[in-house]
């Protein structure tokens, strides 16, 4: 580790604000990036390295700010589009403008105004704002929609230069301080920083044959094919980091706790004027944060390269890359927190039935929390409320059902079970004031292999539609998922962000787009996000609604488009099961 540390300090100098310096010239570092078939370059406008680190050095942006402004500005831009076309006169079959298409009605060719990373302290954030490419004069010559595409791949270059930054400033003001040092064990300073060095030295080799790309031509051919190649032979030290998320954060509330030292450090470190008001929380989550992001910059790219051209190829066959160690590095950050859980769980539940082995590496916890049981049978409506239910407590896995009651010692007696796909639920027709949000349960194999029922009654209508959705998955809901494209299906962007307290929840991200499935009348809402079909709960104050058609079908299109090689995959895998 010191080693990779002491090559990093050589290859790169950083001045004393925290601002990157000239990154170092890897021999041969975009040999072999350019994927056959990238579209030809427009006649060569070369950008000087004087200029390009010129650039580099005027990003004022920390990578944190950079994401906050980039997705408060997709918010905007979406708001202002949902709200100038009349959502009355349009069909969702027309075709609509892309999300940063200028608004005026007044047909000319000047540039689209993109202001993903305008700030004071930044004069050449945007491309189209580089003194070469105003003094070129390309922008009068290219057409807005290949100038729009301009922008979106030199927002990834310029981000990836905005993390790099944020990212040295872990390393060199966190990690390498030499109070903090003194105060950490080395045992608790890996936990803590993990491989971040690695991380730090792959965007370091990706930001130099971006710079490389950049320099040959002001009219960038390409970024997706170097995308592609670093995610398949580089990005891996990002599963390495994302999957040690679980203990960093155990490790650092713990520090917190138990050492005071510790404590006042990161409290002075975080007050120094280089880190921008921001916390050593958020620099820790900034590798996950990139790969996600990153993901989304090449959908936009996507999105506005020629339909069916060789930069819509590059594009995809990076897109479908990064999704795989996105799904990766999400997949290590559960794996770890459910088996944990799973141990958890195991330790408080006793079987008045058969036992049943809850810890499996396959099987892992879908909901929990408690529910009233309704005594006797079903027609015993006339009891008074007070007599009519009873406290259970249901714990459902992937696979299983336990049904249990809570017993002194925070320990859970389990009296009945079944297998998930044994379950069916169903909603009362006829609820009166003491049956509102009772549903039924049936077990069409219980513990006892024979069917049972229970009449449950949820806290409110929300955790019933809730319970009802985690317990039989395949029961209908009121509108139909994007993925059958039968209906124009309700959408809703998130405005706050939104981080799941359940396990059926969905965590959220500012400027998500989602699909409503499912929404009660206290305020839940049952989404499924279009760039990554992930499903789950979430507070409807957290979004707004997106009602002119027009855009819910261009945001539906795009979703298409970028998923399109995953579903000619499902097709084919349908095709099969159905045979």
């Amino acid at each position: 580790m010191e080693l990779l540390a002491a090559a990093l300090s050589a290859a790169c100098a950083f001045d004393q604000d925290g601002s990157p310096g000239q990154l170092s010239r890897v021999p041969a570092a975009a040999e072999e990036t350019r994927a056959p078939g990238t579209a030809a370059a427009p006649p060569a406008h070369p950008m000087t390295a004087d200029s390009w680190r010129n650039l580099i050095e005027h990003i004022g942006l920390l990578y944190q700010e950079y994401r906050d402004k980039s997705t408060r500005e997709e918010i905007e831009t979406r708001r202002l589009q949902d709200s100038q076309t009349d959502p009355e006169g349009t069909s969702p079959s027309e075709e609509t403008p892309s999300e940063a298409e200028p608004t005026s009605t007044i047909e000319n060719k000047a540039p689209p105004q993109i202001n993903l990373l305008r700030n004071s302290n930044s004069r050449f954030n945007l491309w189209q704002d580089l003194p070469e490419v105003q003094s070129s004069g390309v922008l009068s010559i290219l057409q807005p929609d290949e100038i729009k595409l301009q922008e979106a791949m030199f927002e990834l270059v310029t981000s990836e230069a905005s993390y790099y930054k944020s990212l040295n400033l872990l390393v060199s003001h966190f990690m390498e301080n030499e109070r903090l040092k003194k105060i950490l064990h080395q045992s608790e300073a890996h936990i803590l920083f993990s491989n971040v060095l690695d991380v730090m030295a792959v965007s370091e080799r990706f930001l130099l044959d971006l710079e490389q790309r950049v320099e040959e031509n002001i009219v960038i051919s390409d970024v997706c094919d170097i995308v592609y190649q670093h995610t398949v032979n580089h990005f891996s030290v990002y599963i390495t980091y994302v999957s040690n998320q679980t203990y960093q954060e155990r490790a650092y509330k713990q520090l917190l706790q138990d050492k005071p030292a510790f404590r006042e450090v990161i409290s002075q470190l975080e007050l120094d004027p280089k880190c921008k008001g921001l916390s050593f929380s958020s620099f820790l989550i900034l590798p996950f944060q990139r790969i996600t992001r990153l993901k989304l910059l090449v959908q936009n790219i996507l999105k506005k390269v020629e339909e069916k051209s060789d930069r819509e190829s590059t594009a995809l066959d990076a897109h479908k890359e990064l999704e795989t160690v996105v799904k990766a590095c999400n997949e290590g950050v559960r794996k770890m927190s459910r088996t944990e859980q799973m141990i958890s769980i195991q330790k408080k539940l006793e079987f008045k039935i058969k036992s049943v082995p809850i810890i499996s590496h396959s099987r892992w916890l879908l909901k929990q929390g408690e529910l009233q049981q309704m005594n006797g049978p079903k027609t015993s409506r006339t009891l008074r409320t007070k007599k009519l239910f009873r406290e259970i407590y249901l714990f459902l896995f992937n696979d299983l059902l336990v049904i249990c009651r809570q017993i002194p010692g925070d320990k859970y007696q389990v009296f009945d079970s079944a297998p998930r796909g044994l379950l069916r639920v169903e909603e009362l027709e006829d609820q009166g004031q003491s049956l509102a949000n009772v549903f039924i349960l049936r077990l069409l194999e219980n513990a006892d292999d024979r069917e049972a029922s229970y009449m449950l009654k949820a806290s409110s209508q929300s955790e019933m539609k809730r319970w009802m959705i985690s317990l039989a998955p395949n029961r209908r809901t009121k509108f139909v998922s994007f993925t059958s494209r039968l209906v124009d299906c309700p959408q809703i962007q998130c405005v706050h962000p939104y981080v799941a307290q359940q396990p059926d929840e969905l965590s959220l991200e500012l400027a998500d787009v989602l699909n409503i499935l499912d929404k009660t009348d206290d305020g839940w809402i049952f989404g499924e996000r279009l760039h990554d079909q992930e499903r789950g709960w979430f507070p409807s104050s957290m979004g707004e609604e997106i009602l002119n058609p027009k855009i819910r079908a261009q945001n539906l299109k795009e979703c298409f488009r970028v998923h399109k090689s995953d579903d000619s995959q499902r097709r084919k895998l349908g095709s099969r099961n159905r045979q």
